[in-house]
């Protein structure tokens, strides 16, 4: 795949405007120290590029751009609507979104608009325009850079401007009150609607259980939907107003990993490159890092995509700001670029004096020295990504394994009211994404509704806690397993339909017949409860938490019982059922580590995928170029020594294929 940049990027956010004039040509000399050779800019400047409704001042930003452009830097430049400036919330307070509990905001932080303001649509759009028009072509300029991290911070907007667009959503989507009602099984607590009017968005003060459940769970899941179209509405009407000026300059936002609240899915159709934010805790197993770049890539169509920030050093809103150790962010940096990043990037460059972060991790910290371990150890890593980085652009993952992860499943899962307290949705997938890490098994992460011709790619598909099955899901899978294919699920899957209904008929649903299993129970464990699982053949013994599904054979055979005293032991635990060409999977309760461990070696055993041993905490990753190199990443990713690795070194070879 061609590359999409000149350059491999290596840079972060930059913002100038928080200091004096005189500093930024220092700044810039010592970032070209460290190898620096882009800038994120613009991204928090919306007063001072439009200090009143009518007028536009681009002097400050003009000045910035010439410097940048002077020392040859790529520029990203965004659009600054991600916090509304104090102006339009005096002029126009039905901006600001309003909260669950019906409170609306006033000036203050960020992600604070309502997204189906008129108000700020249209004047996003202008500003988006205008610098379109001020700067579209102009040297070093790479990528539009959108808002900032949609919805993180804000969350749902429940104003009236809100609730009266999701009943017209609602009438596109139902046409009338009587499907309305059934779709959400709706004479439930006598919750039958006789007039669009009666709908309401679900907050604290009305069907809220919350902000994360409701007692009609279709009105929350459709509310969930509405508030992800109206979010992606407004990064499109910017998009658009970009490519008034400019039809070729790549369009990205910054995503979050596994956020809640948005579909990345759908927003990875609307972008040109993918871009996301880093940000790993102390306790972060690696696995769950790599988990969400392999995520990120999946969103953006299996493209390589942007590390739009990560830190240098420590991040501010933790409770404990754990520095990070010499190292580590060299193996962070090399991890993203393994699993298809195409640049890394930071936040920041430059430590602020002021505001909540102005303890975040910076390449120029607040002594202002290039004697730091942090400035030497980010020039050591800009120095390494000239030559490597640019090698391995556009390189691609080839993956014989496949981990559905659905955004609608996520909210099903944990905004159900039933034996479900103690699921993490992303957790559930990582449990099973981390056994297959372990063996260096590259994985693509893919939507639920992928077609059959796409899936056919995969030897395996894993699909965990795959709660909701949307129309035609179950027929791809069957027919998937049917010609050959291996697939893992389990617990919680299959319960509802589309519109958050169980489905009848008894559990899994239409996976029923595909997994040859009925679950009759779902039993759910108490924090510090497990059941014992036996693993037929060796009698190793596992266990479960969290739920365990009391289930019956139907055609599938036993892979492990449960163990224990409770009534339902000695009953399949785990079952595999051969399916025409290829076998289905069911686990019936979330297995630990060991227990995962030994269900994925066995399944990609049976379906002839490839692992690669290496020492704990060591993983091997590969990339595929064009021109036939491979390029090999062995990266150990602990603070100790694994094997012939020292702690938090990179390997990186490049061979022919």
């Amino acid at each position: 795949m061609k590359a999409m940049f000149d350059r491999f990027l290596f840079g972060g956010d930059w913002n100038p405007e928080q200091w004096d004039e005189s500093t930024w040509e220092r700044d810039i000399v010592m970032l070209e120290h460290a190898h620096i050779n882009e800038a994120t800019i613009n991204v928090f400047s919306w007063t001072q590029l439009q200090p009143e409704s009518g007028r536009y001042d681009f002097a400050t930003l003009d000045r910035i751009i010439a410097l940048l452009q002077a020392h040859h830097f790529g520029i990203v430049l965004a659009t600054s609507t991600a916090a509304v400036p104090a102006w339009m919330s005096r002029e126009f307070p039905e901006v600001m979104r309003a909260g669950a509990d019906g409170v609306r905001r006033v000036f203050g932080g960020r992600h604070n608009f309502c997204p189906n303001s008129s108000v700020f649509r249209k004047f996003s759009h202008a500003l988006a325009g205008e610098l379109s028009r001020r700067y579209a072509g102009m040297p070093g300029l790479l990528v539009w850079h959108i808002g900032n991290e949609y919805g993180g911070g804000g969350g749902m907007c429940y104003c009236d401007r809100c609730a009266e667009a999701f009943r017209e959503w609602l009438r596109d989507k139902y046409g009338s009150v009587a499907a309305l009602n059934e779709a959400w099984c709706a004479n439930f607590w006598s919750h039958t609607v006789t007039d669009w009017r009666d709908v309401v968005p679900p907050s604290e003060y009305a069907d809220g259980i919350g902000t994360e459940k409701a007692v009609i769970s279709g009105l929350l899941m459709d509310y969930r939907r509405f508030q992800n179209d109206s979010q992606l509405a407004c990064f499109i009407n910017e998009r658009e107003a970009i490519r008034e000026f400019d039809a070729t300059t790549p369009v990205t936002t910054n995503l979050m990993g596994a956020f809640k609240d948005l579909d990345y899915f759908q927003w990875g159709r609307e972008m040109d490159v993918v871009s996301w934010d880093n940000y790993p805790g102390m306790d972060t197993e690696p696995s769950y890092t790599a988990m969400c770049h392999d995520l990120m890539r999946g969103v953006g169509g299996g493209k390589p995509f942007m590390l739009m920030e990560q830190t240098p050093n420590q991040q501010n809103w933790f409770p404990y700001c754990k520095v990070k150790r010499p190292g580590e962010v060299r193996a962070l940096s090399w991890q993203a670029v393994a699993h298809g990043a195409d640049t890394v990037q930071f936040f920041q460059l430059k430590q602020s004096l002021g505001g909540c972060e102005r303890f975040h991790g910076a390449v120029i910290g607040h002594d202002g020295s290039e004697e730091t371990r942090v400035f030497r150890q980010s020039a050591a890593l800009g120095e390494e990504l000239k030559d490597l980085g640019r090698d391995v652009m556009g390189a691609q993952t080839r993956s014989a394994v496949a981990v559905i992860f659905d955004w609608e499943s996520y909210w099903s899962l944990e905004s159900c009211v039933g034996p479900t307290t103690g699921f993490s949705y992303p957790q559930e997938v990582h449990r099973f994404y981390r056994a297959l890490h372990k063996l260096n098994i590259p994985v693509d992460i893919i939507a639920s509704t992928t077609p059959l011709e796409e899936m056919r790619r995969y030897a395996v598909v894993v699909a965990p806690a795959l709660i909701m099955i949307k129309p035609g899901v179950a027929r791809t899978l069957e027919a998937f397993v049917d010609e050959g294919g291996h697939l893992v699920t389990g617990y919680m899957s299959g319960l509802h339909d589309e519109h958050d209904l169980v489905i009848p008929g008894g559990y899994p649903g239409p996976l029923r017949e595909l997994c040859g299993v009925w679950v009759e129970e779902i039993d759910g464990l108490a924090p510090e409860e497990s059941i014992p699982v036996v693993f037929n053949g060796d009698g190793t013994t596992t266990q479960g938490t969290i739920v365990a599904s009391i289930m019956h054979l139907e055609g599938a055979e036993a892979v492990a019982d449960y163990g224990g005293e409770d009534f339902y032991a000695g009953t399949p635990a785990v079952s595999a059922n051969a399916y025409g060409d290829g076998r289905a999977y069911y686990v019936g309760t979330p297995l630990d580590e060991r227990g995962m461990d030994m269900l994925i070696k066995s399944v990609i055993r049976h379906a002839g995928v490839e692992s690669i041993e290496t020492p704990d905490g060591v993983e091997l990753c590969r990339r595929y170029g064009d021109d036939g190199r491979v390029f090999t990443f062995t990266i150990n990713l602990t603070g100790a020594v694994r094997g012939d690795m020292q702690a938090y070194e990179v390997r990186v070879t490049s061979d022919s294929a």
